[in-house]
């Protein structure tokens, strides 16, 4: 029995060992690349942190290399650091989503020959974004792709994408991972101490691993987050103005990071100068503007999902729930907002920060989105005798 099982492991890609806390999906993509018959196209869905990123880098490296995944080769290690000319990664540039123009360029570049490899692979993130205008134009595309392009799809659930979409796809659903296990993880990939709480909490505020440790790695998203547990600390105390200010103070530490991607996208506008057209320049410049808008709400998003992690721990200690909070660095926030607060008003302070979220979805200006969040915080957290 044992060689029956150490043959079997040995016939399991080892670029599919990334494929932690998802047995089912490991053992499916295990069989696949055994066969070598990938489907064109596959529909990751799942909950945000169950994986799908780590398990679509890990189905590429098996299409992508000569060995079925071996993780080790040149191929593999262009795929894990997404530098493979031939696996397109591909993210919303729009504020709201995807945009027309990336659905364009998509198109047309599946049409290509590969560059390095055999294969192509198109791994599209957050597919429920797409319009229904974008997502008709990429059907008949998914549909009937040349020969050796494969494309992986990921979204939060099949409900939010276009149904004639789903019906073209595989369908790959994700449990939601265990976050002690998560937690470990993304510890481990950004190189903290194991038993370090900001893992937690970047999970906590980012939803994925792989946002995880860029915020772990980012001091100016930590000092955003941080920034967010004051001002939710010091409410009690502020007045209007105080509130006025507190959310401007919110709104630049969200665009504070923005900074290095302006720099980055300068140099790569200046090495491409040389060669490239006016009109590949505008292109690019329009490119790097929808960068910049989405990576801000993106930055907004995880302030406000901040405020939902510290109000989360303070129902905790308020409904006497015997588990240790997510904010660990901040515990004396949270007793002083239990210590003020009741339950009913910190569920009214979670819902502002969900209105807070979908006024940021119907493009209100985030300074606003901030001062009515602030505001009926204050209301829901402060009784008068703290005001």
């Amino acid at each position: 029995m044992s060689s029956v099982r150490e043959t079997a492991t040995r016939e399991v890609p080892r670029a599919l060992d990334r494929i932690a806390g998802q047995p089912r999906v490991r053992d499916f993509f295990a069989a696949v690349a055994s066969s070598r018959k990938f489907s064109h196209a596959y529909l990751f869905v799942g909950a945000p942190g169950s994986g799908q990123q780590d398990a679509a880098l890990a189905l590429a490296q098996c299409v992508i290399c000569e060995q079925g995944g071996c993780d080790a080769c040149d191929e593999c290690i262009r795929v894990a650091h997404r530098t493979h000319p031939d696996v397109h990664w591909i993210e919303p540039e729009g504020a709201s989503g995807y945009v027309v123009e990336q659905v364009r360029n998509l198109i047309a570049d599946v049409s290509l020959s590969p560059v390095r490899a055999s294969s192509k692979v198109y791994i599209l993130d957050r597919v429920d974004t797409l319009r229904d205008s974008s997502a008709n134009a990429l059907l008949k595309t998914i549909e009937e792709p040349p020969e050796g392009v494969v494309f992986v799809l990921m979204a939060r659930a099949t409900d939010a994408v276009l149904p004639t979409i789903v019906s073209r796809c595989q369908l790959v659903p994700f449990r939601l991972s265990n976050p002690a296990e998560a937690a470990r993880r993304v510890a481990e990939a950004s190189g903290v101490g194991a038993g370090d709480a900001i893992a937690r909490i970047a999970l906590d505020v980012t939803m994925t691993p792989q946002r995880a440790v860029e915020f772990i790695a980012s001091h100016k998203r930590r000092d955003a987050r941080l920034l967010m547990v004051r001002t939710l600390d010091g409410l009690a105390r502020d007045d209007a103005w105080d509130v006025l200010c507190a959310a401007r103070d919110l709104t630049l530490a969200a665009q504070a990071p923005l900074d290095d991607v302006k720099s980055r996208q300068a140099e790569e506008l200046e090495r491409g100068a040389d060669y490239l057209s006016t009109k590949a320049e505008k292109l690019i410049e329009q490119r790097n503007k929808r960068e910049l808008t989405a990576r801000e709400r993106s930055g907004i998003m995880e302030l406000l999902a901040a405020a939902s992690s510290l109000l989360r721990d303070v129902l905790m200690r308020l409904e006497g729930v015997d588990e240790p909070v997510v904010n660990s660095d901040s515990t004396d926030v949270v007793e002083r907002l239990a210590s003020r607060a009741t339950s009913a008003g910190v569920l009214a302070a979670l819902r502002a920060v969900d209105q807070a979220n979908d006024d940021l979805a119907h493009n209100v200006s985030p300074q606003l989105v901030f001062e009515t969040m602030l505001c009926t915080c204050k209301e829901a957290l402060c009784p008068p005798s703290f005001r």
